[in-house]
């Protein structure tokens, strides 16, 4: 909710920010033009902190790594009009709850598809998502889906659970139990497909189990290949690696478009399947298309575990529909949130960029003596670079180092300005102003000590800062 403002209060908003940075001079920059409406409600704002923003239920092991005499995080409902940063889960984030304010969005988990994100990437906000966090979770329930696949366990439990009802139990179960025969893992193959994290620790595991193991992944970067058990035979297609698998765990992102992974498990893939195939999708529900793998089912004995609704094979005998449990741990929404909390941190305070779906990774050293770091977020577009440091020196301002990463349609820039020669006071006022203004900026920020000041944007040719 935005107030109107006492004189007294408006000129204190619109002031400019002076911080002692170092022992012989002071860093000068300007904070709040414009109508305060913009950063919301000044009774909610507490200058010198970063101020986040979180919806759904965020681990409070998560919200703990962020300081308190630093940061003022907002939980629930809780007027977070001013934030710098917001923390989501599951919440379907709209546009209008991002403020103006918002530097980075992080959410705690590996999909993004409740964030806008091609829209974040326009105005200059990096998102930021948590690759692994769940991945031992994950594991252990694909590894619980391979048995469910192997033994009539819940078909089983169901079994009992009716006889025990008519009090026939102990005397039907040494006769009934020839129902719900199965097989063992040990001495099966199986394949994985998509070798992340969550499928290398399937991979292992498995392995550990006396599985033959076989995977593709037309992505495998080297980092994750020296993951992977020396074991596995790596094949060159999706067709080859579920040929003679015993069980078939896929493990890969969704992609819409036509060059996407929307039904990628289609029936050109599962006519390969051998008899009695068992199929692990804990990854997206859409990726496996529902018609084909139920002519599967029906003509066979194979299995179909899924950790996602499926309005055609919920009610089929050999299927197994789980409630989406792959993350829904205790240690899972700790770790997720703690590295989203982490690299909100080390975004804010230093600039570094890190699991970011829509800026370039970005890692830097830590500011050399006597500078000041000063970032600028702008279009991927020629000349843009040469635009930026013109603008320094104009400003005589020396640029003591300089990192310029782009990633699809962003670039993002980070240079550190030296302050020997500048007398008592650096002011970047008229030099920040000057760069977020130019044609193809979209943002600047001056870290240099106070959180929650030095951030400017370009707002259809309004300077907002």
């Amino acid at each position: 909710m935005s107030k109107t403002l006492p004189v007294a209060l408006r000129r204190k908003a619109c002031s400019p920010f002076i911080f002692r940075a170092f022992s012989d001079f002071q860093v000068d920059v300007e904070h709040g033009r414009g109508a305060w409406k913009t950063y919301g409600d000044i009774e909610n704002y507490k200058a010198g902190k970063y101020q986040i923003k979180t919806f759904n239920k965020i681990s409070p092991v998560g919200l703990a790594r962020f300081p308190t005499a630093k940061y003022d995080t907002r939980i629930g409902d809780t007027e977070a009009a001013n934030a710098h940063a917001i923390l989501l889960r599951s919440h379907k984030l709209q546009e209008e709850e991002i403020p103006k304010t918002c530097r980075a969005i992080a959410r705690c988990g590996a999909g993004t598809n409740n964030v806008p994100v091609d829209r974040m990437s326009e105005l200059g906000i990096p998102v930021f998502n948590t690759p692994g966090a769940n991945a031992n979770a994950v594991k252990e329930l694909a590894i619980c889906g391979m048995f469910l696949g192997s033994r009539r366990v819940i078909a089983g439990i169901n079994h009992m659970s009716e006889l025990g009802e008519q009090g026939l139990a102990r005397e039907r179960v040494e006769k009934d139990k020839a129902l719900f025969g199965g097989r063992e893992l040990s001495g099966k193959t199986l394949s994985v497909i998509g070798l992340g994290h969550i499928g290398s620790l399937i991979a292992h595991t498995s392995e550990s189990l006396g599985m033959t193991l076989k995977g593709y992944d037309p992505a495998l970067s080297i980092q994750s290949a020296l993951k992977l058990p020396r074991s596995m035979d790596l094949t060159d297609s999706i067709v080859s690696a579920v040929a003679d698998a015993d069980y078939i765990s896929i493990n890969i992102p969704y992609i819409k478009g036509d060059k996407g992974t929307h039904g990628i498990i289609g029936k050109d893939v599962i006519d390969h399947f051998k008899p009695g195939a068992v199929l692990l999708n804990f990854a997206r529900g859409e990726l496996v298309d529902s018609k084909s793998m139920r002519e599967f089912l029906d003509s066979d004995d194979g299995r179909y575990i899924s950790d996602f609704p499926d309005d055609l094979l919920w009610d089929h005998k050999n299927a197994v529909i789980l409630p989406h449990l792959g993350a829904s741990t205790e240690e899972a929404e700790d770790q997720a949130a703690a590295m989203a909390s982490d690299t909100i941190r080390d975004f804010l305070e230093t600039g570094a960029i890190k699991n970011s779906v829509n800026f370039p990774d970005t890692s830097l050293s830590d500011k050399p003596k006597d500078s000041v770091r000063f970032t600028v977020v702008n279009k991927n577009i020629s000349g843009m670079l040469a635009k930026i440091t013109e603008s320094f020196a104009g400003a005589n301002f020396n640029i003591l180092q300089q990192v310029n990463h782009s990633k699809g349609s962003v670039a993002y820039n980070v240079v550190d300005v030296e302050t020997n020669e500048t007398g008592d006071v650096l002011s970047f006022k008229e030099v920040q102003e000057k760069i977020t203004m130019l044609d193809g900026v979209l943002s600047s920020r001056v870290i240099y000590g106070t959180p929650g000041t030095g951030y400017a944007r370009n707002l259809d040719g309004e300077y907002f800062v």
